[in-house]
């Protein structure tokens, strides 16, 4: 047993402090335990119906090389102790759930996982757990997705759906084949998911059960679920992908394809498969959907266009051409819940344009002010020298990034007034001048307080508080972080 106790002023031993320095001795003298002490206050903190949905079935689980948790912790001398299954039964009571909910939280710190011996005493001792466990190392390691699930139950301890949403980042390593997941409440990756070489755009299904993710390896679209990490089922595209969107309704994933003439194929969510390949205006590097979800808009980079496709229809009925390649491309929404504006960001020019999505024409083109400046020569990067731009979920601030000033600078809407910047990290070499990050992509927090940003050349990303523009925290990630999303679990 585990726990946090504390010392009572004026000396002397708490009983419950006694109680299990006399359990230690018996263990460690008969090799059992006595009955467990009562937990002080987790039955409050600990949700019992996602341990009996998520984290009880593990326990019954045969994983490689090893007996089942339940095969020994059956056993009455158990401090963890699970109750037998009835005869022909592979699932518990309600009643026997909560026994076992009972016994586990005597194993547990709320809201603290590696301080959780439910989590550290079946943890192989190199990855941070215990250095001997009776039932083996179940647990090689803290990316293990039945470890995980088990520490984001502990983790989320009193939370409540209605007033603290699970917000979860995640960043796809573009040179790589993992994707990493950002716990938002804590900067720390708390799971990776492996098996997707070449990983670009990423999105949810509205549950959150699902990620789909553009694979450009294979030329498929990856499904994958949330919990496990384990890939369900690969969708072959019409050719190699880019980035991706899902429909407001989720019925749909908009995959952009990167050759030309240009299309964009979509994929039904409940067949899982393609149904559909729109033509638009060039090969595509960019799929998003407005606001309103009416519309998509597809950006080229060879056709130097923006196609918006009637979503009814599924057909494209306008587009915008600009003097550059498109790149990343954000909306602002109006009053009424429709799309305003668009803001584009273009090869060549360190700022974006802007898209009067009525008028269906560019109306004004803001560069970004030139200092700070003098990166993204060496980095190779000055034919793309902004990259990256999102309006905040509030719809109060627009944030863009610049290769060329190794920062993000933040406008205020729908003025779009200049606000002020964030430096960027800069990466050190030996016997070199310092260089940027190169940052890529953009995506904010459902409350708009933080905005993450991915560092591709430094293998990170950055945390950056909203209102004071300060980094807060740089999250150590894989090779080449590029496409970030959020994703809020309630």
């Amino acid at each position: 047993m585990i726990g946090r106790y504390t010392r009572r002023a004026g000396g002397g031993v708490p009983p419950l402090l006694f109680f299990v320095a006399v359990a230690s001795l018996f263990v460690g003298l008969h090799g059992q335990a006595p009955p467990a002490a009562p937990s002080s206050g987790a039955v409050a903190t600990l949700d019992f119906e996602s341990f009996k949905t998520e984290v009880e079935p593990i326990f019954l689980k045969k994983r490689p090389g090893h007996a089942p948790c339940y095969s020994c912790h059956i056993l009455e001398n158990r401090a963890f102790r699970l109750q037998m299954l009835s005869a022909g039964s592979t699932t518990w009571t309600e009643e026997q759930s909560r026994q076992n909910f009972k016994s586990a939280l005597d194993q547990v710190e709320p809201g603290e996982a590696l301080a959780s011996r439910l989590l550290t005493h079946p943890l192989a001792p190199e990855a941070g757990g215990d250095a001997f466990h009776s039932g083996g190392r179940q647990f090689t390691s803290q990316n293990d997705t039945d470890w995980l699930v088990i520490a984001d139950w502990v983790r989320n301890a009193g939370r409540t759906p209605a007033s603290s949403p699970i917000v979860r980042i995640y960043v796809t390593d573009s040179a790589s084949d993992t994707i990493d997941v950002i716990d938002a409440s804590t900067n720390q990756v708390v799971q990776v998911i492996h098996g997707i070489v070449l990983p670009h755009g990423i999105a949810f299904s509205p549950e959150g059960s699902q990620v789909y993710v553009s694979n450009e390896s294979e030329s498929v679209l990856d499904i994958v679920d949330r919990k496990t990490g384990e890939i369900l089922n690969k969708v072959p595209l019409s050719a190699r992908p880019n980035n991706i969107a899902i429909t407001k309704d989720g019925k749909r994933v908009l995959v952009g394809i990167r050759s030309q003439p240009g299309m964009v194929d979509v994929i039904d969510t409940v067949s899982q498969k393609r149904t559909n390949t729109i033509p638009v205006d060039g090969s595509v590097h960019n799929v998003y959907v407005t606001p309103d979800g009416k519309y998509a808009v597809s950006g080229s980079i060879e056709n130097r266009s923006a196609s918006v496709i009637d979503l009814a229809t599924e057909k494209m009925i306008w587009e915008v051409k600009f003097d550059r390649p498109v790149r990343p491309i954000a909306f602002e929404t109006g009053a009424d819940g429709s799309t305003k504006r668009l803001f584009v960001q273009l090869s060549g020019f360190n700022g974006f344009a802007v898209v009067d999505f009525s008028k269906r024409a560019e109306v004004a083109r803001i560069k970004l002010p030139e200092q700070p400046g003098g990166y993204g020569a060496v980095e190779g990067r000055t034919g793309t020298p902004s990259h990256g731009i999102g309006v905040a979920p509030d719809g109060k601030s627009l944030w863009v990034n610049s290769t060329l000033a190794n920062a993000v600078f933040k406008y205020s809407l729908p003025d779009l007034k200049l606000v002020g910047h964030t430096k960027l990290p800069e990466v050190h070499a030996a016997g070199r001048a310092p260089t940027g990050v190169v940052p890529e992509w953009i995506t904010f927090t459902p409350d708009s307080k933080f905005v993450y940003i991915s560092d591709s050349g430094s293998r990170s990303v950055s945390v950056i508080d909203t209102m004071t523009l300060k980094e807060v925290a740089t999250v150590p990630v894989g090779e080449v972080p590029k496409r970030l999303n959020t994703l809020v679990l309630r």
